[in-house]
């Protein structure tokens, strides 16, 4: 099949939760976007007589990232027919039992929001191929340029926003204050467009979230936290919140800072990001690599680091451990490339969900 428009993205998660009522819940999202779309995730998980801890996964945040969209699709669907006909998975060289994937829905509760970016979809789908934003007008000026229409939606989170304060005048940041930056302009303020305030949203009425993974293309990565500098377990007081670093951070390799990660939480991330890898690189040998966000490039309002940054601002805030996975070499593989990308990130996917229980196990052998 071809990639998806956004009325077929949004019929298949409404059609996975008609079809499988006693392990889904159908969640609408509560702002509409820019054009008035509304948009809805699924919730995953066999019924439970005590909270479950949640992994939550979002994708088709940047528009021309189409892939992103039929992944979680396909993650969703592929775990719902397992689990309701007591079967295993099988990715190429990369299975699952039947039983992982019982206890997978029975031990978690799994959010699954394939489309937070309905306008830039279509609009990459329908005009221009290569877009990247939403489709926000409110800070184009009324320029004639259409490049200043839009908003980063991942630049566009509550972490280091006021990035030409917290970064060195010689860092090189991929944002923008600029709304005609085609690319990665960050928006006037956190949380200004609807798409992230819904991913928010979600967040609070999840509170047991404990992972979030956000699906991007393209580098073949797999990204966890931290993404403004260097990561270190040394000093706790040299962190995003200290005002006495800012203008200091973004430099790789500096001893003028880094950011404090505990180490417990650096051992985890990676040890997550490894077993996602190692589960993608089982299916035909594609080979991924784990690493910080920052050793792709720096960054700031990103979803990933907010999400980790929010017990650091509020300890009430449970604690969530962040990822960025980066799809595949070209933003529109031909169909026939995306189907075994999609089986690539769907093994990686069920592997990392299935290491949050505890130290990463390797992918059963495939059946002979």
């Amino acid at each position: 099949m071809p990639y998806l428009n956004i009325t077929e993205v949004e019929s298949a998660v409404a059609g996975l939760a008609a079809a499988y009522p006693g392990t889904t819940q159908l969640i609408t999202l509560p702002e509409p976007s820019i054009e008035g779309r509304t948009a809805h995730a699924l919730q995953i998980g066999a019924p439970a007589p005590v909270p479950k801890d949640c992994v939550m996964l979002i994708g088709g945040v940047h528009a021309r990232e189409w892939g992103s969209c039929e992944i979680l699709v396909h993650f969703a669907a592929d775990l719902l027919e397992a689990y309701q006909s007591g079967t295993g998975l099988g990715y190429g060289g990369t299975s699952f039992t039947a039983g992982q994937v019982k206890a997978l829905l029975q031990r978690l509760n799994l959010v699954v929001f394939p489309l937070v970016n309905p306008d830039g979809r279509l609009y990459s789908q329908t005009v221009d191929p290569m877009w990247r934003k939403n489709r926000n007008p409110a800070n184009s000026g009324g320029s004639s340029n259409p490049d200043c229409i839009g908003v980063d939606i991942n630049r566009n989170y509550d972490f280091l926003f006021d990035f030409t304060t917290a970064f060195a005048p010689t860092a090189t940041p991929q944002v923008s204050t600029n709304p005609c930056d085609q690319q990665v302009y960050e928006g006037p303020r956190a949380f200004s467009e609807p798409e992230t305030r819904n991913v928010r949203w979600l967040l609070d009425q999840h509170p047991r979230t404990r992972w979030l993974v956000d699906v991007h293309s393209y580098s073949q990565d797999m990204l966890y936290n931290w993404g403004d500098d260097d990561n270190q377990s040394i000093d706790p007081s040299m962190n995003f919140r200290n005002a006495r670093y800012d203008g200091k951070r973004g430099l790789p390799g500096d001893a003028a800072y880094a950011e404090y990660i505990p180490k417990d939480d650096a051992d985890s991330a990676l040890e997550l990001a490894t077993a996602f890898c190692q589960g993608v690189q089982g299916v035909r040998g594609t080979a991924y690599k784990p690493l910080t966000g920052f050793h792709l490039y720096p960054t700031s309002g990103t979803s990933d680091d907010y999400v980790f940054s929010r017990h650091f601002v509020d300890p009430a805030q449970g604690k969530v451990l962040g990822f960025t996975v980066e799809w595949g070499k070209k933003f529109h593989p031909l169909w026939a490339e995306m189907e075994q990308i999609v089986l690539d990130v769907d093994a990686g996917l069920v592997q990392f969900c299935v290491a949050t229980a505890g130290p990463a196990q390797p992918p059963a052998p495939p059946q002979p």
